[in-house]
């Protein structure tokens, strides 16, 4: 019965976004995932990764490489959602410790906290926010001198990163142009390629994801300023040929975006000194496995490898790129060009 006296306030009703909201945080029903089940469950037969979600990247081959077992010291380089640090917490218990990096520090608090509601004993997982080059200085810092047992590194972007389109990762969404991983520190791509001159830019594109138009583009986005995805990728679609079919348009909207996030982030640098560090953070008879998602960065993992089995630094390496299963490219259409390679620290 209502008091007179003291009224309840009237609560305005949430008012209908529309069929087709705007906002990120209203468009996908699966970012509520608890509420949209069913939701989350139609995108996933569908082939696509529910927004705001990250399937995790063969997950059976990689625990196939790695053989983690109980007792053992685990690392994630890069944590993302928690999807492959969760099957590695699990295989190390009991007694075994995840060490989980990322950089990301919007993303590292929100994978923690879900790994620890799993309900881990707490002394088994500690989460560091730092780029995973610096393993081995974090390594030292736990007093794992002589390294871990097993190490795995994704190199792919998290879909909560190309989701969401304040990251500005991706040209599906109209956003910032940014692409930091972490987005404070460093410059944005909209900096970088206002700052860029045409040899400059031409020379990232051809470097970072063989664009065979690299000359063309280079002439009409370099020293530009663009504040928005759909701005630079618009600027793109107008400079390439009128012949140009959809499917070769997007691809090329790919290849640049993928080019300057890799500048934005330095990546093939911070590959190239975890690559060159790498044998020293595992114990002997260490497994590490590395997943891929570009030519750029599978050359670079395959001469490393290689270079370490000359100089006997690892006893074992994947003789071939390990791809995955036509069923998990069906199911989970991310995984189209990822590649798996693996080594074996010499004892």
């Amino acid at each position: 019965m209502n008091d007179p006296e003291n009224p309840k306030p009237h609560k305005r009703r949430v008012r209908y976004k529309g069929k087709n909201p705007r906002r990120f945080e209203d468009k996908y029903k699966e970012l509520d995932s608890e509420r949209h089940a069913v939701t989350v469950a139609k995108v996933l037969a569908s082939g696509k990764t529910p927004a705001g979600q990250h399937v995790p990247i063969m997950v059976r081959e990689i625990m196939l490489a790695l053989t983690p077992e109980p007792g053992e010291r685990a690392v994630d380089c890069t944590l993302g959602y928690g999807g492959h640090a969760t099957e590695l917490l699990k295989a190390v218990q009991p007694g075994g410790c995840l060490l989980s990096l990322d950089q990301d520090p919007i993303e590292l608090p929100k994978a923690e906290a879900r790994l620890r509601s799993a309900g881990f004993p707490g002394e088994s997982l500690r989460c560091e926010r730092t780029n995973f080059a610096a393993l081995r200085q974090v390594l030292g810092e736990m007093e794992w001198h002589e390294g871990a047992d097993v190490i795995l590194a994704d190199l792919g972007v998290s879909s909560m990163q190309i989701d969401n389109p304040a990251r500005g990762f991706s040209f599906k969404h109209e956003g910032p142009l940014d692409m930091r991983m972490n987005p404070r520190k460093g410059v944005s791509a909209s900096a970088l390629l206002k700052k860029l001159n045409e040899q400059q830019l031409g020379t990232l594109l051809r470097e970072n994801s063989d664009e065979p138009r690299a000359t063309l583009l280079a002439s009409t986005l370099a020293n530009q300023h663009f504040e928005t995805t759909g701005a630079l990728a618009r600027a793109i679609g107008e400079a390439l040929p009128r012949s140009f079919e959809e499917e070769r348009k997007r691809d090329t909207l790919q290849r640049v975006f993928q080019a300057l996030r890799i500048a934005v982030n330095d990546e093939f640098k911070v590959l190239d000194t975890w690559l060159r560090g790498l044998p020293d953070c595992l114990r002997a008879g260490g497994r590490v496995a590395v997943l891929t998602f570009h030519s750029g960065e599978d050359r670079r993992v395959k001469k490393a490898f290689q270079a370490g089995l000359r100089d006997e630094r690892y006893e074992a390496i994947s003789a071939q790129v390990i791809r995955p299963s036509f069923s998990e490219v069906h199911d989970n259409l991310r995984a189209t060009s990822a590649k798996m390679r693996w080594a074996v620290r010499a004892t």
